[in-house]
């Protein structure tokens, strides 16, 4: 059963979607309206009817801006929320409707990387003893002896000198810091890493440092990613597939190399021209107009209809499906399916 499931996706969103309500007493719900007293539950539409798959090796990078729902994605595949609707797959096994303690074997395959990697680490525990609490969690069996050497073992990999290990976590700088939270994503051995803006907390001259790290783990371990960031440059360099998230919806999913060089959808367009360019066939800069909804009151039609220089009567009534283009790509907008967009 196993190998029949090892062709497909290891990683599986089903048309997922979370919310977080706002009003959480029923007195929160009572609101007046035109001079009537109604009850209203406001929600923060975070994550709406998103789905993907990562197949097993690659990197696949979901991008937006701040507040598009990528780190709420992260943490849904994670375990760390659960969905209001949809479902999440694991190597063909649902996860989203399991137990804590069913989820902990997962937990071993499937690791996260924060952001802040200030905020990541125990700041009471040195590094030896960080590094060795997932070891002994997940391997009951082994040996004083052998968690050592795991540990010294990964934190060579990462770059990181062993002598340190009896060192706090504030000794250390954010690069560091990351390298550390890096290798200790990587002592339990596991097939799967969820990132959630691991670098840009960072410096720029220790950012690519890591991404060459996490470049060389993925070669070396056969590591898979799930690659959150608002970065386009750095999807361009890490990326094998990427995902372009607006308001909690994908508007657009490609292969890197076919997003760059012909992203379809307007906000895809808008991104990418803001990445600066040492070419100069490239378009300039797009700036959007009109006004950014709210998560809490999401527009009946297309989520990108108030900023769209394309959107008609259509894109204000009826919210766009993903649509599979002939280079492969999915691209969710009414002005590319009717061919409406303008070059």
């Amino acid at each position: 059963m196993k190998d029949a499931m090892s062709d497909g996706p290891l990683l599986e969103l089903k048309q997922v979607e979370k919310r977080f309500d706002l009003d959480q007493g029923f007195l929160e719900t009572i609101k007046m309206r035109n001079g009537k007293v109604i009850r209203e539950k406001r929600s923060v539409h975070a994550v709406n009817n998103v789905s993907l798959k990562v197949d097993r090796g690659e990197a696949l990078c979901v991008v937006g801006e701040s507040g598009c729902g990528k780190s709420t994605v992260a943490r849904l595949i994670a375990g760390l929320l659960k969905p209001n609707a949809g479902e999440i797959h694991y190597d063909g096994t649902r996860i989203d409707n399991q137990s804590r303690r069913s989820m902990i074997p997962l937990r071993k395959k499937m690791q996260m990387i924060f952001q802040n990697p200030y905020a990541s680490l125990n700041s009471r525990m040195n590094i030896q003893q960080a590094l060795e609490e997932p070891v002994r969690y997940h391997n009951p069996g082994f040996g004083r002896g052998e968690v050592r050497d795991k540990v010294a073992e990964v934190m060579r990999s990462v770059g990181v000198d062993p002598s340190w290990s009896a060192r706090y976590p504030h000794e250390f700088s954010g690069g560091q810091r990351q390298r550390i939270a890096i290798a200790r994503a990587l002592t339990v051995d596991p097939e799967f890493i969820i990132a959630d803006e691991p670098i840009s907390a960072l410096d720029v001259s220790i950012q690519a440092q890591v991404l060459n790290l996490m470049l060389e783990a993925k070669d070396q371990r056969g590591l898979t990613y799930l690659f959150i960031t608002h970065d386009l440059s750095v999807v361009q360099h890490f990326g094998t597939r990427v995902a372009v998230l607006y308001l909690g919806s994908v508007c657009e999913l490609a292969d890197t190399a076919t997003l760059f060089e012909n992203p379809k959808h307007p906000y895809t367009r808008a991104l990418l021209s803001a990445v600066p360019q040492l070419k100069d066939d490239r378009p300039n800069h797009i700036r959007l107009k009109g006004e950014i909804p709210t998560p809490i009151n999401l527009p009946q039609g297309c989520p990108f209809q108030s900023r769209c220089a394309y959107a008609n009567d259509r894109c204000l009534a009826e919210q766009p499906r993903p649509v599979q283009q002939p280079d492969g790509s999915m691209v969710a907008c009414h002005a590319v399916e009717e061919d409406r967009m303008v070059d």
